[in-house]
């Protein structure tokens, strides 16, 4: 069965696609009460209320009426802080919610195509992650699911909605997201992480809302880096943003926290998007974060036909998901995070067995008669499937945890490069997909 390209699908799917992610994007109005300043060392914000202070760096996310922000002696320079919405799909509507997998040792480990495809018991044979730490900057990861261990001391809510963190309050997306890193892989249930034992840490800076605050991205980024995270995940973003007026502010702001945070030894792994674009070439727009410095900008790959018969697969796991942005200098790594052949949706075959298995946590939210939440009831955990280049950054992110936990004395360039050296692009596909390669767990160890 033919895939549709990626200009049809655009057209079919208007966004989502039952359990396919499709991009993430900026909310049409800024903010008019935070901004973003640039403060040049000066700390006299006048009677500004500052929301993150990211120390290192000579920034501030702040409250408070324009008039104020342009009085205060300290901004040195502003943007209005914006909105990044995650076109966070429901599970996978045709696919059934799987409570208790069953199959032999880690029971859904049959059903992910992507640990197989990347070798990680052979991996796990050198190391688990032991020793490194991970944070999670997205929906918030659910310390009360029981194929995952949280840090939940270290975990930490920036979006001030009072919901707490290590939780998933702000949607299913990063205990998914969460559960590819680090799922457990000695309790005998669900499924597998690349790195089990690496230190789960929940950043969550999305709200019931679905809209997360690139002020508050940035704080959970400085963050990580405070907390010695070797690795942090960001499997979000916002695309496109004109490269002039607030996208070069945010670009130059980025710039400077992701280079910070590379310096203190956190590696930044981003998702490229969803938005089937060609990022290299579309000079007057930029994909942020992962097209800012230092970040390992990560595309998604897949299968189509795995598991829907005796025949094999039509396409590989490292062939490129339809979905997936692209260019060879603005990508550096091509990961599994699932593809699907949307003519056989409603066939009676098993399509979404292409798309990434692994853990979920749904809130139960409570509503207002104005539909907005006012509380969480409790959380439903199982698993299912999802995919999106959102599920392609984990793969590398716990695949930095292993190199990172074999080599401790690595700083982040070095855990980045011997992954980049690693990969390889596969036979019969295009460079502009993959940017260094299809990961390869086992031989960057």
């Amino acid at each position: 069965m033919p895939q549709q390209t990626r200009r049809t699908f655009l057209k079919v799917s208007g966004g989502v696609l039952g359990g396919i992610a499709a991009g993430t994007t900026v909310a049409a109005a800024e903010r008019t009460d935070r901004f973003i300043v640039e403060t040049g060392g000066n700390d006299d914000l006048g009677g500004l209320t500052v929301v993150h202070e990211l120390a290192g760096v000579d920034y501030a996310v702040v409250r408070g009426e324009v008039s104020e922000v342009e009085a205060a002696s300290g901004v040195a320079d502003y943007a209005p802080d914006v909105d990044v919405e995650l076109d966070d799909p429901s599970p996978n509507e045709d696919a059934p919610t799987v409570s208790e997998p069953s199959v032999e040792d880690e029971p859904g480990y049959p059903l992910q195509w992507d640990k197989q495809a990347l070798d990680v018991p052979t991996a796990h044979e050198t190391t688990k992650g032991e020793g490194t730490r991970v944070t999670i900057i997205d929906t918030g990861v659910a310390a009360g699911h029981p194929d995952l261990d949280v840090n939940e001391t270290l975990s930490r809510n920036f979006t001030g909605d009072g919901f707490g963190s290590a939780n998933a309050a702000g949607g299913y997306h990063g205990t998914h997201v969460g559960g590819i890193v680090a799922a457990s892989t000695d309790n005998e249930a669900g499924v597998a992480g690349t790195a089990p034992e690496t230190d789960l840490v929940d950043c969550r800076v999305f709200s019931p809302s679905a809209l997360a605050s690139f002020g508050d991205i940035l704080a959970a980024v400085v963050y990580s880096a405070a907390i010695d995270a070797d690795v942090a995940n960001l499997s979000l973003g916002a695309y496109p943003i004109p490269r002039q007026a607030v996208g070069e502010f945010f670009g130059k702001a980025l710039n400077r926290i992701m280079t910070y945070a590379n310096s203190q030894g956190t590696l930044l792994v981003i998702a490229a998007g969803n938005d089937s674009a060609d990022l290299q070439h579309d000079k007057n727009f930029i994909s942020l974060p992962n097209e800012g410095a230092q970040g390992v900008s990560v595309s998604a790959t897949g299968p189509i036909g795995f598991g829907w018969g005796d025949e094999g697969v039509e396409a590989p796991a490292e062939s490129p998901a339809f979905y997936t942005n692209y260019g060879t200098n603005a990508l550096d790594l091509g990961a599994p995070g699932g593809d699907a052949d949307l003519n056989a949706i409603g066939t009676g075959v098993p399509w979404y067995y292409d798309l990434v298995f692994n853990t979920i946590a749904v809130p139960q939210y409570r509503t207002n008669e104005e539909d907005e939440v006012i509380g969480i009831d409790g959380y439903e955990y199982s698993y299912n499937w999802v995919a999106g280049t959102s599920m392609a950054a984990p793969q590398v992110a716990g695949a930095a945890a292993l190199v990172k936990s074999a080599n401790p004395d690595y700083n982040a360039n070095q855990v980045e490069s011997a992954l980049e050296a690693a990969a390889e692009v596969p036979e019969g596909y295009d460079k502009t997909y993959y940017g260094a390669g299809f990961l390869n767990v086992v031989d960057a160890l």
